[in-house]
């Protein structure tokens, strides 16, 4: 296949595209060609003859998983390789077989395309150092172009080997330790609800009911890749309602849901409100921070203005910076060498990962942390929600994404964006945000008040679109701000300002 149509998949640092449908990108062939490239990946990483070498394979629930699994396990075997195949996993569960003993390939391959519908599908590439980078994606997709597994003998082999297991007894482990207990049941008398989006992290509520948690009103547990029920993406409305709903309904004292790989989580407090995006952040900062001040916070770059508040009153540090979750990791682990104490690097979109987990972007351990809190506090007679019932929310919040026409879409953007901050330099009433570090971020003093409202524009890491984020303490602010925004974009050359303008209006 040639490498110009295999890099269409790149998405990030994973391979992703469509693999359900007689023209589909993402077919088993090419997971078999990119099998047996990261096997070669590998060997030249690990200074290893390739037939040394070992890879780790899991799937989520995905219709078209298991044809994938089986055909990367084909390339990786035809390479000499051997394949640990965990059969369904989370894409942690992943990276903590590379590291856990009795297990400890060299690598592994999760095949999941996260939270996007079911006819999508992925490749997620996994060595002792986490995900793979861009660019050596970018290598691993020159090998795969010209790798030829159809013409090479079967020379590895191929072990069933669930991991699943060993990966419920490590988040066990860490529940006994939150909780200072060796006891069967440390969860007798929490009741929680899972919503597993009936994609891989069913067994969550297995392994809380082991615990003791009651886990009555559970929802989805079972994989179909089908996605039958709702979107398995704690972003999407219809899903957090959901969940929200069977809270209440079961009168639990909080819900999880998690996206269908499990790198991603939300929860749900006991009155059915929703704990994602700025309060799951808002959360976590709480907790992490009570048992130690001063800390410093990592985030992506549209979180809001009250959640700094929130994390400065808890005695942190919020540090924004650029979207991307592999971003934000690098930014707290450089933080960290650098002598800063960061414990925790999250996006908006739920991507966290702990300094006490590897800096692994792990969903369900961020949930079980939660869970540790959920028990701590019920036994005071708390919830979880009373951790953030200072944060300040914004009254009005929109995302608006601008398509850029122009041939180097690159370009263009970055030109929109100087124009934004020419005009935020020269106009007393923009605030450029000290704190910058990605496109432009703008505060204003709106209906007499002090830095209520502001608007972020930057420069899509892949698209060729300009996603703009607005949020206002007070009602009408967004609009202000956005006409306001529409009038220096005016005859900006490539860019298509029809969303903003319909917003504005």
């Amino acid at each position: 296949m040639q490498a110009s149509e295999l890099k269409k998949l790149i998405s990030g640092s994973d391979i992703r595209g469509r693999a359900v449908g007689d023209d589909a990108p993402l077919t088993p062939h090419v997971a078999s060609c990119l099998g047996m490239a990261f096997a070669g990946f590998l060997a030249k990483k690990c200074g290893k003859a390739v037939t040394e070498i070992s890879i780790g394979l899991g799937r989520d629930s995905r219709i078209s998983g298991p044809a994938l699994l089986k055909a990367a396990a084909d390339g990786i075997i035809r390479a000499g390789a051997s394949v640990q195949d965990y059969g369904m996993c989370t894409t942690p569960a992943m990276f903590m077989a590379v590291i856990t003993p009795g297990f400890t390939p060299d690598g592994s391959i999760m095949i999941t395309a996260s939270h996007h519908p079911w006819d999508r599908n992925g490749l997620k590439f996994i060595t002792a150092e986490g995900g793979l980078t861009h660019d050596e994606i970018g290598e691993l997709i020159e090998a795969a172009s010209q790798a030829d597994p159809d013409s090479a003998s079967i020379s590895g082999h191929v072990i069933a080997k669930p991991f699943l297991p060993t990966y419920m007894e490590q988040l066990a482990d860490r529940i006994r330790r939150g909780l200072d207990t060796d006891i069967e049941k440390p969860l007798l008398g929490l009741h929680v609800v899972v919503d597993a989006g009936n994609g891989a992290g069913g067994f969550y509520a297995q392994l809380m009911e082991s615990l003791g948690a009651w886990i009555e009103g559970s929802q989805f547990l079972e994989p179909d890749g089908m996605f039958p029920n709702h979107r398995p993406n704690p972003e999407d409305p219809e899903a957090m309602a959901s969940i929200s709903k069977a809270v209440t309904d079961a009168g639990a004292d909080l819900g999880v849901i998690f996206d269908a790989d499990c790198d991603r989580a939300a929860v749900v407090d006991a009155d059915g409100r929703e704990i994602n995006r700025n309060r799951l952040i808002a959360l976590m900062s709480a907790i992490l921070l009570d048992d130690e001040p001063g800390q410093t916070i990592v985030t992506d770059s549209v979180t809001s203005s009250g959640l700094k508040k929130f994390i400065s009153d808890w005695g942190g540090e919020h540090y924004r910076y650029k979207r991307g979750y592999r971003n934000v990791i690098d930014e707290a682990v450089r933080l960290n060498e650098a002598g800063v104490s960061c414990p925790l690097a999250i996006e908006t979109s739920g991507h966290a990962a702990l300094k006490e987990n590897h800096f692994l972007d792990d969903g369900m351990y961020l949930v079980t942390v939660l869970i540790v809190k959920a028990m701590k506090l019920k036994q005071e007679g708390k919830t979880l929600g009373a951790l953030i019932a200072d944060l300040q929310e914004p009254a009005e919040s929109v995302e608006i994404r601008m398509s850029i026409t122009a041939e180097d879409f690159r370009e263009a953007g970055k030109e929109a964006i100087e124009r934004v901050l020419d005009y935020a330099n020269a106009a007393a009433s923009w605030h450029i945000a000290p704190d910058n570090r990605e496109g432009v971020r703008i505060s204003f003093d709106l209906d007499g008040g002090l830095d209520n409202g502001w608007f972020l524009l930057r420069l899509s890491v892949h698209d060729p679109v300009l996603p703009l984020n607005c949020e206002s303490d007070v009602p009408g602010g967004v609009k202000e701000m956005l006409r306001a925004l529409l009038e220096v974009l005016e005859g900006c050359e490539g860019i298509d300002l029809t969303n903003l303008k319909a917003a504005a209006e």
